[in-house]
């Protein structure tokens, strides 16, 4: 069997048995695309009224205003976001398991909305997109395996797709829509496939960056990167304690020293240190609606002093080396945020497309098989057996007389 043939068989095997995971990806993704521009349409408390001459609340104050509207849960830290926009104090943890965000006015202190991940249908989705609906020890490894293996169909497609010759290379970059269902579907699943590849290759790398710690060490190995691609957030000194001030001081301190040095910032994030150990973490964002343009700091809740840091999650942005860069730059690479309202919208019916490549691929599998049955039912013994090979009876010239 010629290798062309081969890779076909396994394209066709491999896209049935993960087609449906791939629909679901694809389906969520799509959803997913402008949730936040959605979000800014369907949730008034997301935005505030900015006054004039008035002073942000330090992160203490928000934090208390946050804590009493959920009495019995620790906030873990707050978000100022450009002006015009509501702070938000987030509340996680894992056991029990909660996740909470208080949406206050950081000029007044008020408690605006208290969002809860239980009752948002963009977070149902999330949960679809990441683990399939199924508990995360299993439905993880699944999605991340599905993804894998649309990969695999993204190569092996282009493989078959390509033309053998310049005239054969005409017919495979248009959809003959005046043709049969079934050729305008052959071409559909082709030709649409082929147009989103290098979209869809940029879909399945960055999410296996998050579906395999040994994908996500590999590709930040081979970009250039040094040590674990992990978020890890450094400990405080505990042998640091005093009680000249306490950590919570030290927050605010920490974020007016980030609010006087980064005037143009476009929102700030500031962590609550929980226990002696943990220091405070912060990143002052200089691009709203993304996440990869960032500078990261760490601060010991006891001294005050930052602490230096390596890895992805550390530093400044205009200092980060290629494999840095590019993991900041993982989330928004997958949702293209990066690229602006242009980058979601082309994200998006890219999206779209890999949602049908699935129905396409499944529907050209079962037209040819019911096809070939027909054709074995429609014919004759005489048919059926015309290519059978007989075997030659030579005669003497005498048997002929």
């Amino acid at each position: 069997m010629k290798l062309k043939k081969w890779i076909g068989k396994g394209h066709l095997y491999l896209g049935l048995a993960s087609g449906l995971i791939v629909f679901v990806l694809s389906v969520t993704g799509c959803i997913l695309a402008f949730e936040q521009e959605i979000k800014n349409l369907t949730q008034p408390y997301r935005f505030i009224e900015t006054p004039a001459h008035a002073e942000l609340l330090p992160p203490s104050v928000l934090r208390q205003k946050a804590e009493q509207a959920l009495p019995g849960k620790a906030a873990d830290g707050v978000l100022y976001g450009v002006p015009g926009r509501s702070a938000e104090v987030g509340f996680y943890n894992f056991d029990p398991e909660y996740y909470y965000v208080v949406y206050l006015n950081p000029y007044t202190g008020e408690v605006l909305h208290v969002w809860n991940e239980d009752d948002d249908f963009f977070h149902f989705i999330l949960h679809g997109h990441y683990y399939l609906w199924l508990p995360e020890k299993i439905g993880q490894p699944i999605a991340a395996t599905g993804t894998a293996i649309f990969l695999v169909l993204l190569v092996s497609g282009l493989v078959l797709w390509w033309p053998k010759n310049k005239s054969a290379a005409k017919q495979r970059f248009s959809i003959k829509w005046d043709a049969a269902w079934r050729r305008k579907n052959y071409d559909l699943h082709n030709v649409l496939g082929f147009y989103i590849l290098t979209i869809g290759m940029v879909f399945a790398i960055t999410g296996l960056v998050w579906g395999f710690e040994w994908f996500s060490k590999s590709l930040y190995w081979a970009t250039g990167g040094k040590g674990s691609p992990a978020y890890l957030i450094p400990p405080s000194d505990t042998t640091a304690i005093q009680t000249a001030a306490s950590p919570m001081q030290i927050v605010d301190r920490s974020w007016r020293n980030l609010m006087q040095k980064h005037p143009d910032q476009q929102g700030i994030n500031i962590s609550f240190p929980e226990g002696n150990a943990t220091s405070i973490f912060s990143y002052v964002n200089f691009r709203n609606g993304t996440y990869y343009k960032v500078d990261y700091h760490y601060y010991d809740q006891h001294t005050g002093k930052e602490i230096q840091h390596t890895g992805p999650y550390s530093g400044n942005y205009a200092d980060a080396n290629l494999a840095n860069t590019l993991r900041r730059m993982n989330y928004d690479l997958h949702v293209g945020a990066i690229w602006g309202l242009p980058g979601k919208m082309l994200m998006f019916f890219a999206s779209l497309i890999c949602a049908t490549l699935p129905i396409t691929g499944t529907l050209i599998w079962w037209g040819r098989r019911k096809k070939a049955q027909h054709s074995h039912t429609m014919a004759t013994p005489k048919e059926r057996n015309k290519n059978v090979r007989r075997p030659v009876v030579v005669r003497s010239k005498v048997a002929r007389q």
